[in-house]
């Protein structure tokens, strides 16, 4: 396997990522299979969601990312996408078969990372929204999946429980595209990782802990015990495509 992580962002080899998004996908498996019918049906912490919904989602995720990573391999579909309907089918399913989905889910994901040959990394493959990326973008898209949806659970994962590489690069990532969108923030400076990002030239600068920037950030915190020179903007949706991006379905720059 490749001795370095292709995206120069996240200063890992590419075998300490996967092994991230291992540790990460048994923690919310570990999670979900804590839960009780009434926790299952209970609400989570995004609107309108309740924890089934949250874990139907992410299996689903984890079967998008399976399914992308087939076609990395072999340069060919694997059969038919899996269909997003499956989600509010698999929601309302009782606390102990969810669970076992998502183990399931979650297990083809990170076997199918393992077993990926080297070459194939770096093979471009189709999200659903249009854009493209290397296939070593869909371990950063896991692991962003496993780590937010964790916290959405609403069982007492905090922001401050996501580990530092994560957070690092989910910054970065996230940082570099609302320069390129000229969001109107000065400069963030992370105090616990030593990282400082310039991102506008107009603005306010923010500093604090990585990881309450990033919740802040995500739409996950309120922007309390952040250190601002004035008031902040409000951040735009998140996830963005990344920039700089590999380019649009059919577009063959």
């Amino acid at each position: 396997m490749s001795p370095g992580f292709p995206s120069g962002t996240v200063g890992a080899r590419l075998d300490d990522v996967i092994e991230d998004v291992v540790r990460s996908a048994d923690r919310l498996a570990a999670a979900a299979a804590g839960l009780s019918e009434a926790g299952v049906r209970a609400p989570s912490g995004l609107p309108e969601w309740t924890r089934g919904q949250v874990l139907a989602h992410v299996a689903y995720s984890a079967d998008a990312y399976t399914w992308l990573l087939k076609l990395a391999r072999t340069g060919r579909e694997p059969g038919p996408r899996a269909d997003p309907a499956r989600v509010a089918r698999d929601a309302v399913l009782p606390a102990e078969p969810l669970a076992e989905r998502l183990r399931a889910s979650l297990g083809g994901f990170t076997d199918g990372a393992r077993a990926l040959p080297a070459p194939a990394w770096e093979r471009l493959v189709p999200a659903l929204a249009g854009w493209r990326h290397p296939a070593w973008y869909l371990l950063l898209r896991g692991l962003r999946e496993l780590e937010t949806h964790h916290l959405d659970l609403g069982v007492g994962y905090g922001t401050e429980r996501w580990p530092h590489r994560y957070v690092r690069w989910a910054l970065d990532d996230t940082l570099t595209t609302l320069g390129a969108r000229r969001f109107p923030l000065t400069a963030v400076t992370a105090v616990d990782l030593s990282r400082r990002w310039t991102v506008s030239a107009e603005g306010p600068e923010v500093s604090g802990e990585g990881h309450r920037l990033l919740g802040w950030l995500t739409g996950r915190l309120p922007a309390n015990g952040l250190r601002t020179s004035s008031a902040l903007p409000t951040p735009p949706p998140w996830p963005q495509p990344p920039l700089p991006g590999w380019g649009r379905v059919g577009d063959d720059r």
